[in-house]
């Protein structure tokens, strides 16, 4: 399976109450409440890191799950956002990348 790298689009507008983050997508006013482990991996979308690393490294060490779990459940939120232009997704990484930072 080749390697997912994902980034965040600058076309949102994302905001974290409460511990959960919100995410807007500009384009089609689709609306996303993010749980905590959805955003750990929206936070850690720098374009640069794998998909894969960031499952590895933080989401089955932070959250206490097994990487098959986490892989398939990281594939769908990933699948999901970049259907609504909220995710940018590459095989390659994304070099120059710089994901809107999130308004807190």
């Amino acid at each position: 399976m080749a390697e997912k790298y994902i980034a965040r689009s600058s076309a949102i507008a994302a905001r974290l109450l409460g511990g959960e983050m919100m995410v807007m997508s500009t384009a089609d006013s689709t609306f996303f409440t993010l749980n905590e482990v959805a955003s750990a991996i929206w936070q850690a979308a720098d374009g640069r890191t794998p998909l894969s690393e960031i499952i590895a490294g933080k989401i089955c060490q932070e959250f206490d799950v097994n990487p098959e779990q986490a892989q398939r459940g990281a594939a769908r939120f990933v699948d999901e956002l970049s259907q609504h232009g909220i995710l940018l997704v590459s095989e390659k990484p994304l070099i120059g990348s710089s994901p809107t930072p999130e308004s807190r």
